[in-house]
């Protein structure tokens, strides 16, 4: 993993919240520890629910310094459409100082991040911090 990935969570807060409606989108966030905004996503990441996820994606990345974490161990399917939203929330963090990880415990997801190339682009965890564990960067 790239060490652009790491910074004190000291520097930044994000206290923006999801919000959404849609079956694929962000439900209702939840907070990591550190402050972090958990976004759990569910069922089918693809052509269809592309643009609404990407649209509170967007709104999530638009502040200064997000901490995002997406939760997609209850995603069926993602396509390459998918794939580029991902990435693109990704882009829009680092951009912003901020930080993106995934929450994937899914053999055949980790596989199709191999395959495109991606495995490297985003911090994968098998499953959400805990309060009082050490996240990736070793602090507690």
């Amino acid at each position: 993993m790239s060490e652009n990935h790491a910074r004190p969570m000291s520097e930044c807060h994000m206290d923006f919240v999801a919000e959404d409606r849609t079956a694929t989108a962000p439900q209702a966030g939840g907070r990591a520890p550190g402050g972090a905004t958990v976004v759990p996503l569910h069922g089918e990441i693809d052509v269809l629910t592309a643009t609404a996820l990407s649209d509170r994606l967007d709104a999530l990345t638009a502040r200064p310094c997000p901490d995002l974490v997406l939760d997609l161990r209850p995603v069926a399917f993602i396509d390459c459409t998918g794939l580029g939203v991902l990435c693109r929330a990704r882009n829009r963090a680092l951009a912003r100082r901020g930080r993106l990880r995934l929450v994937a415990d899914s053999s055949s997801f980790l596989r199709v991040l191999r395959v495109t190339g991606l495995s490297d682009a985003f911090e994968v965890i098998p499953r959400l911090p805990h309060h009082g564990e050490p996240d990736a960067e070793g602090a507690a």
